[in-house]
């Protein structure tokens, strides 16, 4: 019931922005939304494992990446009052709309109990991003939008020829619209042969939504050009629905003969994605986009957690949330460091902490924190995947993987210190004044890195308690 009156008050949200066509009234309704929205996951937590209208469960893992949109669902939508300022009515309009209706997606497919369900959701995440994407209504970023919506969409429909196939599995019409719990029943009668099939159909199809080798080029793209705003959310809670949907299917068959050709399949596609992010970031030219293939290296690290097994499993999970608080705090920080530098490019800017003290304090934070530095959360992720590698005996993985961290260390280093402190390798050919950014609005983004900085030294009961259950049908 709770999840049919959310639905609806986000409809009606929607439906009032549209009709009105006021700035100060969209302001007004987008935080009434994200109010909303923080009540449903409050709601969810006092109510978890509990079904609402047969289609969706307050899962431990769908509430933990629920929590991480509910959280940074606020500063989102301040970040996005500021990016679109100057818009006009109809196109500020049009973009809080779509972020109303990408977040109620959003929160649909996290809380998905069925692999059709789950598909909907997804796709319909698709749409929605993409009039964002399209927001400053460019050549690139009508390129980039549509070069989204084909990909994506190419990738899901794979990703339910793959649900499609469990269907024929079990020779039962209605297999599509089983819950997880149902399969789960079911999955120990199924051909092995055919449960790989799947497994790698739905691997791939959502790598679109996660952002893993091979279906990684559209979000890179996409953030080139997106506002900063809407990049926070691509690289960050859009990526963990894809996450979910792989997650569940990898719990759901994790329990058959397959599980080895799971964790092998993840782990090398894990392997590949941190090998392309290394490489391009190393030579990166755009800010943006070396960010971009920084969320690729993250997933890529939670590909070879989930394939890891043990504390693996745990790692996965805690890094996903943790990622996502700071990621979204340096794609928010991007709209203000355009203001100040009016440029993307990376020989174009420099002198960053002179221009905007507050804003290079806070960009040298983001990059310590996003590079597993202490007191970054995410340090405790990556120690756990690399003591699960070393359990595991996987020498060649773990030699591998530090590699190739150490190249994107190095790659992320050079550039943004470059960017705080040298001056420009090849100045604007027009000079530009700096625009004068508040250092109020780094708030939101040390906030979040400060919640990081005290995951990494206590996580609260309530948080382990919850990875522990969603983790709890793997094998050990």
């Amino acid at each position: 019931m709770e999840l049919i009156l959310f639905f609806s008050i986000s409809l009606f949200f929607a439906a009032t922005i549209l009709i009105m066509r006021n700035k100060l009234f969209t302001q007004g309704v987008s935080l009434l939304f994200a109010v909303s929205l923080i009540g449903l996951t409050i709601h969810g937590w006092m109510h978890l494992d509990e079904t609402s209208i047969h289609f969706f469960t307050f899962t431990h893992e769908g509430m933990l990446l629920l929590s991480a949109l509910a959280l940074i669902s606020l500063p989102t939508f301040y970040h996005g009052f500021r990016y679109t300022h100057d818009s006009s009515v109809k196109h500020y309009n049009i973009y809080h709309v779509s972020m109303i209706a990408l977040m109620t997606f959003m929160t649909g497919a996290y809380l998905s109990n069925s692999m059709t369900m789950l598909w909907v959701f997804v796709e319909a995440t698709t749409l929605s991003v993409a009039a964002l994407i399209y927001h400053d209504r460019t050549q690139h970023s009508l390129e980039a939008t549509w070069k989204y919506v084909f990909i994506c969409s190419v990738g899901i429909s794979i990703a339910y020829v793959g649900i499609l196939l469990l269907g024929f599995i079990y020779g039962r019409y209605d297999a599509a619209s089983l819950t997880f719990d149902e399969f789960s029943l079911l999955v120990s009668q199924a051909n092995p042969i055919y449960l790989k099939v799947a497994f790698v159909f739905v691997l791939v199809g959502f790598s679109t939504k996660m952002g893993l080798f091979p279906m990684h080029s559209v979000t890179i793209d996409a953030h080139s050009v997106a506002p900063a705003p809407v990049s926070a959310l691509i690289s960050t809670t859009l990526m963990n629905v894809g996450f979910l949907a792989i997650f569940r299917v990898f719990s759901l068959f994790s329990s058959t003969e397959i599980l080895p050709f799971m964790q092998h399949s993840l782990v090398l596609t894990g392997i590949l994605s941190l090998l392309i992010a290394a490489g391009y970031m190393l030579k990166a030219y755009h800010i943006k986009r070396m960010f971009a293939y920084s969320s690729l290296e993250m997933m890529g690290l939670v590909a070879i957690a989930l394939g890891s097994g043990k504390s693996g499993y745990y790692a996965a999970i805690l890094l996903v949330l943790m990622h996502s608080l700071v990621k979204s705090s340096i794609f928010f920080h991007m709209g203000q460091f355009k203001k100040v530098n009016h440029s993307y490019e990376l020989k174009q800017v420099g002198n960053y902490i002179k221009n905007y003290s507050a804003g290079g304090l806070l960009l040298l934070c983001c990059v310590v924190f996003i590079l597993a530095i202490p007191p970054s959360g995410i340090f405790i992720s990556e120690i756990l995947i690399f003591k699960s590698l070393i359990a595991q005996q996987h020498w060649i993985t773990f030699v591998v993987t530090a590699l190739l961290l150490t190249a994107v260390i190095y790659a992320l280093l050079t550039r943004v210190l470059h960017i705080l402190f040298s001056d420009p390798a090849e100045p604007q050919i027009e000079q530009q004044d700096p625009v004068r950014v508040k250092a109020i609005e780094t708030v939101p983004q040390f906030i979040l890195l400060i919640i990081v900085a005290v995951l990494c030294f206590y996580q609260p009961p309530f948080l382990v308690d919850a990875i522990d259950a969603s983790i709890a049908a793997l094998p050990n």
